[in-house]
């Protein structure tokens, strides 16, 4: 996406707000690639104010479990990634997409793991320091350790089983809503013949 200046963006959305154009044609006359990006401007802007449409020079951290949260919501909820993004006050639905894929693919490791090239190390380890090191399997906590994870593991997807079928209760409770509102129509139309 090309980089826009803030002063663009408030002169788009101002006259976006004030019905001077649609999304089309406002793209046009400010010579603006992507339509998209006017829309987007107009809903940053209706959810952040001003304060959302400047350009951020440092990248926000989020922590896992900020993450694991915006999930969770979007998969037990009917909301959007648009509208998960606006409750989180995150102005980049993308990145819940991003952590989703993520999430989907690596599990919670997807999710911390650092994006960009590993550093470099610092030090090179010789073969006396290498000789020195207790191997992992042989230390007395390396079991214990794998008990946790495996509880922990079994613990997640217990919790995700459960989602999953509270997401699908969900759904089929919209739909039976939906259904008895039709048959409550019908039969209204049907008494006022």
């Amino acid at each position: 996406m090309s980089k826009y200046s803030f002063e663009l963006k408030i002169q788009v959305v101002q006259e976006y707000l004030d019905g001077k154009g649609g999304y089309d044609y406002l793209a046009k006359k400010f010579k603006i690639k992507c339509t998209s990006d006017v829309k987007k401007w107009v809903n940053i802007y209706k959810e952040f104010g001003t304060e959302g449409l400047v350009r951020k020079h440092k990248n926000n951290v989020y922590t896992v479990q900020f993450k694991l949260n915006a999930i969770e919501l979007y998969q037990t909820s009917e909301l959007s990634y648009r509208e998960v993004a606006n409750t989180l006050r995150i102005n980049n639905p993308s990145l819940i997409i991003n952590w989703m894929r993520r999430f989907r693919e690596d599990g919670i490791e997807g999710l911390s793991r650092q994006k960009g090239r590993p550093p470099a190390m610092t030090k090179k380890m010789n073969d006396k320091s290498l000789k020195n090191q207790i191997p992992i399997e042989n230390s007395s906590n390396y079991k214990d350790r794998i008990k946790e994870l495996e509880i922990q593991v079994r613990t997640l997807q217990i919790e995700n089983a459960f989602l999953k079928e509270l997401r699908k209760l969900r759904k089929q409770e919209a739909c039976e809503q939906i259904k008895q509102s039709q048959k409550l129509s019908l039969a209204s139309e049907d008494n006022s013949n």
